[in-house]
């Protein structure tokens, strides 16, 4: 039979044989073939993943002026140095944000009926407001505060105008709050920048756990019973909480 009588599907077949031989001896599929004919476009770089979106770096309570002043303060609470990150960069400002935004800031767990008396300085804080409505008036002094010493808002104020300013209301005598004590607030914006910093990231705060990096603290391991033994200083690696959900 002569190969122009030869039926369909072996003509084919001997197409791919023979163009199986000319691109390198052996019968290739589809998508290969197309590889070959399109190679400069398949060599093409493939973009680069898009970098993960971090969802809880969201605003649940402030509104943007409140968060800006809060940053700002946390910031020269604890400040980027030689030794790492500081508040701004370590998410603190969010972290704040979700404390008052829970039931923390509600004062959900606390006694909150009266009659409210002047506590002692060893009770701690003994007032009727809650800690939300605390954190706002003094957010709110802040920046009267700015406005009336520099005419500008906390925020815009060079480092050590922020500073100045947060000596006046630590020591809570030059500015008053109505209902509070400036020095309340402030004690109340350093904690919660402390806790911003080494807490657990799922909170918000303290991100990529750089916070612990910085104190070497080795976070929140499952067990440390094959090095508490040892004398000399182990570094680990730190682990927040959501390191174990692939346990």
């Amino acid at each position: 039979m002569s190969e122009k009588d030869q039926p369909q599907s072996n003509s084919r077949r001997n197409f791919l044989k023979n163009s199986g031989i000319a691109i390198g001896g052996a019968v290739i599929g589809g998508a290969a073939i197309s590889s070959v004919f399109l190679g400069r476009k398949t060599q093409q770089a493939q973009p680069a993943a898009p970098k993960p979106v971090e969802y809880n770096q969201a605003l649940m309570f402030f509104n943007q002026e409140q968060y800006q002043i809060t940053e700002a303060a946390a910031e020269r609470i604890f400040p980027k140095d030689e030794l790492g990150p500081g508040a701004k960069e370590l998410g603190v400002a969010f972290y704040i944000d979700h404390q008052l935004a829970s039931p923390w800031g509600i004062n959900a767990r606390d006694y909150m009926m009266g009659p409210f008396v002047k506590g002692e300085p060893t009770q701690g804080n003994q007032s009727q407001m809650r800690r939300a409505d605390l954190f706002l008036l003094g957010l709110q002094g802040l920046k009267d505060y700015s406005q009336k010493k520099y005419n500008k808002d906390f925020q815009n104020l060079a480092e050590n105008e922020q500073n100045d300013v947060l000596k006046v209301f630590e020591k809570g005598e030059e500015f008053t709050l109505n209902g509070a004590t400036t020095k309340s607030f402030f004690s109340l914006l350093r904690s919660y920048t402390i806790e911003g910093v080494y807490s657990d990231p799922m909170y918000g705060g303290n991100k990529d756990m750089m916070g612990w990096k910085m104190r070497n603290y080795p976070g929140n391991q499952m067990s440390y019973t094959d090095l508490i033994e040892k004398d000399e200083f182990i570094k680990m690696e730190p682990m927040s909480l959501r390191d174990h959900m692939s346990h």
